[in-house]
């Protein structure tokens, strides 16, 4: 299975319902390294899996609908159609929401050919050096 991950960030701002997050029920800041893996099982005729170039691109219009926003603001949901409202907005449920979004412009070709034979997609939120939370789905 051939790999290619991309890197960019998002810096938001949200809260999170329940006792387990302790302080995290507070409104705060986060700012999330994001790894986006493509993963597919042959090359195309030019020797690529997805064009690195292009998935950059990609990856960074699909945070740009995060970006800046309090997650916690529904106005802000609706303007992004981020369609987190009313959800916990955990590292986890946003590792998904990417995922599922990257998945859809795959399927699109907005990857390139390439795109549309992927087998699958990780995508990988660093909260710090220290924890990171990943999301991992078929095509």
């Amino acid at each position: 299975m051939f790999k290619v991950t991309v890197r960019d960030h998002i810096m938001i701002a949200h809260s999170l319902r329940g006792e387990v997050f302790g302080p995290a029920q507070r409104l705060h800041g986060a700012t999330y390294v994001v790894d986006a893996t493509f993963a597919g099982p042959d090359l195309d005729a030019d020797g690529i899996l997805v064009d690195i170039g292009r998935a950059g691109e990609v990856v960074r219009e699909v945070l740009g609908r995060l970006h800046y926003r309090n997650l916690d603001d529904a106005e802000a949901d609706a303007e992004a159609d981020a369609g987190l409202a009313g959800q916990n907005t955990s590292t986890e449920v946003l590792a998904r929401w990417v995922a599922d979004r990257l998945a859809a412009r795959a399927t699109a070709g907005d990857l390139g050919p390439g795109g549309r034979a992927l087998a699958g997609i990780e995508v990988t939120l660093h909260e710090s050096h220290i924890a990171r939370a990943s999301y991992e789905r078929t095509l």
